[in-house]
């Protein structure tokens, strides 16, 4: 784990999902080679050769913007494939059903963070696979300001992070104020670093076990 920013008064948390509130290798694997198989299948390529052709593209970005990484949604607009397109092709691809359990660490952890704070999800997956992955993991009542669900999918904006409009718009459905927020998530470019340079807080870390740790950190 490592904190980047934390607010002096914090009054939401927003939580990336995938590697962040669970760790699982396959799944997360999952989540990039079924778009990559079926946009290989609509081209008429290999998999292999499709995933060839997609890593130069993210290294290549990469070289362009300084190290930074691209976001697979981001990576398949540039590859003709539209967000409604993207969002359409994860809700049939992805099953967190078939991979995640329960987790009571990570309830007992959330349930001492809500007592103090809203918390929030801003995912790049439809706002349906974050509330089906919530179901799984024994935590989907816990992202709830008054009677609004506090989750922010691709469908919810039609932008891929790491982009303004999903933060600005899970501190509105939290009611806070974006300097009051903070963002946790395992990819810092695209989970910390925005936020950074929007004022709000950021905690980058390295999967769930460091989630558990973070009632202690804001302690």
């Amino acid at each position: 784990m490592k904190v980047f920013r934390l607010p002096d008064q914090c009054a939401a948390i927003f939580f990336d999902m995938d590697s962040t509130l669970y760790t699982h290798p396959e799944y997360a694997r999952s989540q990039i080679d079924l778009p990559i198989e079926r946009l290989a299948r609509l081209r008429g390529k290999t998999f292999d050769e499709m995933n060839e052709e997609i890593t130069r593209f993210r290294e290549n970005w990469a070289k362009e913007h300084e190290g930074q990484q691209i976001s697979l949604g981001n990576i398949f607009t540039a590859f003709d494939i539209s967000i409604d397109e993207m969002i359409k092709w994860r809700k049939e691809l992805y099953q967190p059903e078939q991979y995640l359990t329960a987790d009571k660490r990570l309830r007992s952890a959330l349930e001492q963070l809500k007592s103090r704070f809203v918390l929030s999800i801003i995912t790049n997956n439809p706002v349906s696979v974050a509330a089906r992955t919530l179901a799984v993991l024994g935590v989907e009542d816990l992202f709830h300001a008054r009677t609004v669900v506090c989750i922010v999918g691709l469908d919810t904006c039609g932008v891929s992070k790491p982009n303004a409009e999903p933060l600005m718009r899970a501190a509105l459905l939290c009611g806070a104020a974006p300097e009051t927020c903070v963002s946790v998530g395992d990819r810092y470019d695209i989970d910390i670093a925005l936020p950074l340079e929007l004022g709000m807080g950021g905690v980058l870390v390295d999967g769930v076990e460091d989630v558990y740790k973070l009632p202690e950190l804001f302690e």
